[in-house]
């Protein structure tokens, strides 16, 4: 027994420094990942404001490698002494920008209003079609990311061709719905069923419907999950290439497809494309750090009952 309490001691006399180790460790592992998770964003940027001199020569600091310069967002039209300036390219940069902005605010919309629905009656009603029950319809449409894109790719153009929905927004607003339907429908399972029962049957005993009792209890509750879903159903919406590119063509080209497009005889225009793509992820950058918040609440909600 001496030697067990002996032995307990000694350890906790070692405790503090074993701790300082590992807290030094592990935010030492944090910082490097940090690093490596923002240094294409700082890349990114920073090359937005560099000449072709800069951008071969691989400068990474500004004021200490190169100086900086406004001829990626000039080329936009976007730089101080062109902003006032008529500019097409402008022009085609904002026409892209609106229709990137209505087609993942359309989609993700719709999304989570189809797939919080979705999942309020997976979590409260039991289905049973043939051998497929709850469990099975859920782990179905989360399958459904599986499918690679290319695969839906001629179907679709088809479809869209013959419908005549082919370079609309409407047509990629549908399209892009189907595709984050599932991750939404996933997330709000999970944020229903943190959510007691008993909440919505003492609404019920006190005279509420059950459309009454899902969007005064239910709802106000499961908000946070709602924004979350809907966040990363933008982004991913937003970011979306493979169909915009397939489907597009003129009138509802995406700022993704812009942004590929940089090329031409001459090579890459760098500065250029990164002007697009600091443009692009501003306004992601903005909504995320502003509704942070409900994000983290969103997608923590459930994991301790």
């Amino acid at each position: 027994m001496s030697v067990q309490t002996t032995d307990y001691a000694a350890s906790e006399i070692r405790s503090p420094a074993s701790f300082f180790a590992n807290r030094v460790f592990i935010y030492g592992a944090l910082v490097f990942w940090a690093f490596i998770c923002l240094f294409p964003i700082y890349w990114t940027i920073t090359t937005s404001f560099k000449t072709a001199v800069d951008v071969t020569q691989g400068h990474l600091i500004p004021f200490v490698d190169f100086r900086p310069d406004w001829k990626g967002w000039r080329s936009l039209g976007l730089s101080p002494d062109s902003i006032f300036r008529t500019s097409t390219v402008r022009d085609e940069f904002i026409k892209r920008f609106m229709n990137s902005v209505i087609t993942s605010v359309g989609a993700s919309s719709l999304a989570i209003v189809i797939g919080s629905l979705a999942a309020y009656g997976l979590t409260r009603y039991r289905y049973h079609f043939a051998w497929f029950k709850n469990e099975d319809i859920s782990f179905f449409f989360l399958s459904q990311l599986i499918l690679p894109p290319v695969v839906l790719a001629l179907p679709f153009l088809v479809l869209y061709r013959e419908v005549g929905m082919l370079d609309t927004r409407i047509g990629l607003i549908l399209l892009y719905t189907l595709m984050v339907l599932p991750i939404v429908i996933w997330i709000m399972r999970d944020q229903f069923n943190s959510i007691p029962v008993e909440l919505e049957e003492a609404a019920l005993v006190d005279g509420l419907s059950i459309w009454g009792a899902f969007f005064r209890i239910v709802m106000p509750i499961a908000l946070p999950g709602m924004v979350a879903a809907f966040i990363l159903a933008m982004v991913l919406c937003w970011n979306e290439y493979f169909f915009a590119a397939l489907l597009t063509s003129t009138d509802a080209k995406t700022i993704p497809v812009m942004v590929a497009s940089q090329t031409g005889s001459q090579g890459i225009n760098w500065w250029s494309m990164a002007a697009l793509a600091t443009a692009a992820i501003t306004p992601l950058a903005v909504i995320g750090i502003a509704l942070e918040r409900y994000l983290i609440m969103g997608m923590t909600a459930g994991a301790v009952k």
